[in-house]
């Protein structure tokens, strides 16, 4: 929906949340350009690349703030775990080409893991059994990616796996979809390819952009679920 009467206070309020660069990779000129037609025509504010560095993160969020006030962007439904029925803060999607959110795990294998194995496990307080591929090895921490059961590496091709048993799931990196958190927020998530659609617990550690790094994982979230 857009607004065909904006008033000068609201223009001058987007502006100054605006990075003002000037720097014409939105498709305007000027930044001043870009928020009149946020207010005017509905412009994606997705269009401005720098509203989504971690400095300008409350920018961003003000600015969305501003536009579902001004019914230009329709109001933020936080997705609800199917499992659990909890809340969660928005959902985590995999890194772009993979198929799935990353994973920090702590195996409790005496095996020697190294990067490209495949491997079985199950992770603590999980009842799903998955099948991943080790993306990187550091001191007996892996970084993994799902490739199963929901999906394989390619299905014409077999492959070997190593049955490694229980994981604990120490971390989690992906995109955020959904409102931006904070550096050190504990948050709810969903993860994209979660097979059982419950919502996880942890702290982001690390945000650059929308990719955030989220750790302290927890399956147990301590809220009330969302009573239909």
């Amino acid at each position: 929906m857009t607004n065909n009467s904006i008033n000068s206070d609201q223009r001058s309020k987007v502006i100054k949340l605006l990075p003002g660069f000037n720097c014409g990779i939105c498709g305007y000129a000027r930044c001043d350009d870009f928020g009149y037609s946020l207010l005017k025509n509905g412009t994606d504010l997705g269009k401005c690349r720098f509203l989504y560095q971690e400095v300008f993160n409350e920018n961003k969020n003000e600015l969305e703030e501003i536009l579902r006030e001004e019914n230009i962007i329709p109001p933020e439904k936080n997705p609800i775990g199917l499992l659990d029925g909890y809340e969660a803060d928005f959902v985590l999607n995999p890194l772009s080409g993979e198929h799935s959110c990353r994973e920090v795990l702590y195996p409790f294998t005496k095996k020697e893991l190294k990067k490209g194995d495949v491997i079985k496990y199950r992770p603590l307080g999980c009842p799903i059994i998955h099948f991943a591929k080790i993306l990187n090895e550091d001191n007996g921490l892996i970084t993994v990616h799902m490739i199963g059961p929901c999906h394989r590496i390619d299905e014409e091709v077999e492959f070997d796996y190593m049955d490694i048993g229980v994981c604990m799931v120490g971390g989690f990196e992906g995109v955020v979809d959904g409102k931006l958190p904070d550096v050190g927020e504990t948050v709810r998530f969903l993860p994209g390819h979660c097979m059982m659609q419950k919502v996880h617990s942890g702290v982001v550690v690390q945000l650059v952009g929308k990719r955030a790094i989220i750790e302290g994982i927890d399956l147990k979230v301590w809220a009330p679920p969302i009573k239909g």
